[in-house]
């Protein structure tokens, strides 16, 4: 199976005119189909893409990771661009009514910022669903993931509105998908609110392969202590990780440790960043 996957957006630009911005996109293009993953905060997914030579018309499918605005913003845009009806994998928490409210900020909200009656007039047709989600023989997304290491944790800010009061965002709409390749499982993450390790463990329970190749996108580790960083890095490199390339949530001080400790197996995948397999 021929695999390349395209980062359309992310908060860094690789050379040229391509735009930076806080969110996350990629799109993953296989012999059968052309997946859109995350859409980005508004315009950056459109506008490189543009740059790229990408005929946007072609994606025939979109998965959301999450029902956060920078993963969703431009989905509008791209529904203007693609032009027909498009399934779009996503689980019911998705609209979910998400916020942020930290100590000393105002409340913020966070979630998707279109109604979906909108999106569905421009084509949209939601699949929102709990489980995984078989895109190919090859192709799947991971549904829910158990959170199963006792390190990893959803950040306390992220909240959910119910009638005029909050409860924590247990974040049950975070998901990524999973491409079974030769060399071993490609994981391409969201946000990884509930966690990289959780996420690749259950990737491999899924599959039933063991062998962690590839993984790319957001590990959300931006705000986590040195012994979360730590740990995570033993077991990516338990699982035998070959090719790490991180965005958007990770961080800095997570990605310089983790580029310190893969060497050539570790890059920044940022807006314009082409992965073959």
């Amino acid at each position: 199976m021929q695999l390349q996957i395209t980062t359309l957006s992310e908060n860094t630009a690789g050379l040229g005119n391509f735009l930076g911005e806080w969110g996350l996109s990629l799109l993953v293009e296989t012999e059968g189909q052309n997946i859109l993953f995350d859409t980005g905060q508004s315009i950056s997914t459109s506008h490189n893409a543009d740059l790229l030579g990408i005929d946007l018309s072609k994606i025939n499918k979109i998965v959301l990771s999450h029902g956060h605005y920078d993963h969703t913003g431009g989905l509008r845009q791209l529904l203007h661009r693609i032009r027909k009806k498009i399934e779009i994998i996503a689980h019911p928490d998705v609209w979910a009514v998400k916020y942020s409210r930290r100590q000393g900020e105002e409340d913020r909200y966070i979630g998707i910022p279109f109604h979906r009656q909108t999106l569905e007039s421009l084509g949209a047709r939601f699949n929102l669903t709990k489980e995984p989600v078989a895109i190919t023989d090859s192709i799947m997304t991971t549904g829910e993931i158990p959170m199963v290491t006792d390190y990893e944790e959803i950040e306390p800010h992220l909240m959910v509105k119910e009638g005029d009061g909050f409860k924590r965002d247990k974040l049950l709409d975070d998901q990524a998908i999973i491409i079974n390749t030769e060399p071993g499982l490609v994981v391409v993450l969201g946000c990884a609110h509930r966690g990289i390790i959780n996420t690749l463990y259950h990737a491999r329970e899924l599959t039933g392969v063991k062998t962690v190749h590839t993984v790319l996108g957001g590990c959300h580790l931006m705000d986590a202590s040195e012994e979360r960083i730590r740990l995570t890095l033993a077991v990516l490199k338990e699982l035998g990780v070959q090719r790490l390339g991180v965005s958007h949530c990770t961080g800095l001080p997570a990605s310089v440790t983790m580029a310190q400790e893969f060497g050539d197996k570790f890059f920044f995948n940022n807006a314009g960043t082409k992965t073959s397999l």
